[in-house]
Order: structure tokens, then sequence, then C-alpha cells
């Protein structure tokens, strides 16, 4: 299958044609009846030439170029339009009718704040252009009316408030937020473009819209992405200094399965600097080595790392409600526990090595420690504890084991 990607360049083509090559090079193997051959990536610096060669030979077209943020209003109607015009005229020359698919907006459905919206009326005379086009050349045509999208490589300050809001956070930058209040309706890119995988395998989302709602119909005129989300400018950007404010709280923010939080967070992260790439871990260094908190969760508890030189036991306690687990990733060591409450004084022992990694848990009501066996090397253990460390009640209390 060829498949022809105008406005490749664009935030949508950008992680579209990643996507389609990694399905076409082997790396996504999800969809293995999909057989991509060529990918035509046409965007500002294409010719004609290219567009015309390709158009011959194409046997899907996603239109996603488009004109956001001209300096005169005329230009929405010329370069939504009138290169919509183009694209289909030169299908139309070389008689190829493969399915077509327009990347339009939301403002297209002319209503409420979109009322009087030039690219509205721009994006809605592209719609009617494609609709008149398949049903004259019977071509299949899937037409798209996208809400706010966000993702990675979104241009900031451009025509994403959330783009402008990670790349701002992120960055140190100043931001205005008018109104906290104002809820937008949010695409996250990755969602999208598995909708656009869909489509190229026939398994689009039809639907008709009644202005921005959606009423999804099997044989509907229009297509949707099925999964969106909604959130109000005040939510996105407590979010944002939520996760700006990780590095040094070491919370790892409430990011469920399928969630915005989850997405946002990844959007957040594509526009980090350099200089905010790798941050410093607060290390508690003594003659017996070292134990540094890597992160904390809301709910589940931290994870730790623990370093024990040569010969030395840590540990040493036990806890009433805590519960550990102990994950020796490099060295040699022995893990003791003992029940309180035995009288046999009975101790249980494994002996431990990053040669074999393995996980131990730490028992409530038994008290435990770690040592190192080797006389040369450290002793570096994973500590997982099902709750974040409180220096009012520590649950932690000193009883050798033996």
């Amino acid at each position: 299958m060829k498949i022809l990607v105008t406005g490749a360049k664009g935030f949508v083509g950008k992680n579209l044609c990643w996507a389609l090559k990694n399905i076409r090079d082997g790396k996504d193997r999800r969809f293995p009846g999909l057989d991509i051959t060529d990918i035509f990536e046409y965007d500002l610096d294409s010719t004609p030439e290219d567009l015309d060669a390709w158009c011959a030979q194409a046997d899907f077209v996603f239109n996603l170029a488009g004109v956001n943020r001209p300096k005169d209003q005329a230009e929405f109607m010329a370069g939504n339009f009138g290169f919509a015009s183009t694209l289909l005229d030169t299908l139309r020359r070389h008689g190829n009718t493969c399915p077509v698919m327009l990347s339009s907006s939301q403002q297209a459905s002319l209503t409420g704040r979109f009322g009087d919206s030039e690219y509205g009326r721009s994006k809605k005379a592209g719609e009617d252009l494609f609709l008149d086009y398949g049903f004259e050349t019977g071509a299949k045509v899937l037409v798209y009316r996208f809400p706010n999208l966000f993702g990675k490589w979104c241009r900031p300050n451009y025509n994403s408030a959330v783009a402008t809001f990670c790349n701002a956070v992120a960055n140190d930058l100043p931001y205005t937020v008018n109104d906290p209040s104002v809820e937008l309706e949010l695409l996250y890119i990755d969602d999208l473009v598995e909708e656009m995988i869909a489509a190229l395998q026939g398994k689009e989302h039809r639907c008709e819209f009644d202005g921005l709602g959606v009423f999804p119909v099997k044989d509907g005129r229009y297509c949707y992405v099925p999964v969106t989300h909604k959130a109000t400018l005040g939510e996105i950007v407590d979010l944002l200094n939520e996760f700006a404010a990780q590095p040094k709280t070491l919370m790892i923010p409430e990011i469920p399965a399928g969630s915005f939080a989850k997405k946002l967070y990844s959007t957040y992260l594509s526009y980090l600097p350099a200089s905010k790439v790798a941050f410093p871990l607060k290390m508690n260094v003594d003659e017996r080595g070292s134990f540094t908190e890597l992160l904390h969760t809301h709910g589940s508890g931290q994870v730790s790392i623990n370093i024990t030189k040569p010969g030395v036991i840590k540990g040493q306690h036990w806890h009433n409600t805590k519960f550990e687990q102990f994950i020796v990733v490099k060295g040699h060591g022995l893990i003791q526990q003992r029940n309180l409450n035995d009288p046999s004084g009975a101790i249980l022992e494994w002996e431990v090595s990053g040669d074999k990694i393995e996980a131990v848990h730490m028992l409530p009501g038994y008290t435990h420690n770690i040592i190192n066996l080797s006389e040369t090397e450290d002793l570096v253990t994973v500590m997982y504890a099902n709750e974040n460390f409180n220096a009012e009640k520590p649950d932690t209390y000193f009883e050798p084991v033996k």
C-alpha cells in the first residue's frame, strides 16, 4: 500500500508518518495484515510535480495540510479550501478513486463561539468539497472534525493551549490563564493516530454532527475519534504544576491507564529542556553506605535504593503495618528475618545475589536485616515500601535479628 500524507511536517503529520513508518518497517507488529510499501510526505517544500506523481500512485490519502494562523484572513480559504481543490483535482485527473481523509475542525460546525469563524468557514467549504467529490467519483471519503489536539511535537504559542502551557511550565516561562473555568474537549495525538490506522484498514468510526454534538451512525457522512477528554484550563495548569514539582516531591502523579493525566504527563515531559531531563536525588550517606528515595506514590508507597558496604549489616528493625520488598540487583548478600513472638527464635534466611534477581518480602511483626557478604563489592538493593516515610509515624522499631 502506498500512502500520501499532506501536511506531513505538521503536528499530526509527523506523528502519523512515524506511526506508518513503524508499521512499514516491521517495528509495530500489531497490524500483520497491513502492508505499507511507500509513504509520500507532502509539505510546503514539496513541488507540484511531487504531488502529481504521488496522487497517481497513492492507495490512500491523508489530507492534513491546512492553514491555522495566517497573516490575512483570506489565506484561510486559499490554504484550506484551495489546496483541497488542488489535491482532489489531481486525483481526479489520474482517475485515482482511492480513499481520501480530510482533517477538519470543530469550528466547521459554525455554531456557538465558532459562528463567525473565517477559519471554520474555510474548513466547512473543504468538507463540502470532499463530500461532493465522494458523491461524484464514488471514492471513499473520511471527513474528521477534530477538537483541541495535544501531544508531543505540538507547536506552543500557536493554536494549542495545552502545548503553550506545557512549554511554559516546563521551561519556567510566564503564562496567563484568563478564565480557569473554561472547559476544553481534548484529543490526544496517539488516540488520533490510532483512529487513522483504523481508517486505513477500513475500520473508521462514522457519525453525524449536530453542532458540536457527535452522534455515532454506522453509515454517517462524517468520522470521529471515539476517545476524547474534557478538562478546564485550571485543571490542566494544576496538573502541570504538580508534574513540575515531581523532582522535588518525588511524588508520581496519579496517572491511571487511559486517563487524561497520563497523556498530559507524557506531553509535558516532551517539552522539558535538556537542563531538566536529569535531576539530583538526595543521598543519605554514612559509613555503612547510602539510602536514597527514588519515587513516592499517592497511595502505594515508595521505592528507594540502598547501598550496603562490604561486611555491613543494615536494618535490624521491624514494622507493625508497613511491609517492604528487598530486591538485590548487584552484589552478594543475606537477608534474615525473625518472628518477634516465636519462642524458638527461629531465623528465616535468604541468600541473595544480583546474579539471580528475586524479591523478598519483609513481613510485618518480623525483625529483619540485610547483610553484605562480600569483602570487596557493594551490595545494591532496590527497596519497595507500601507507604511513604512519615517522620511523625515511622512505624520502625530497632530490634536485632539475633
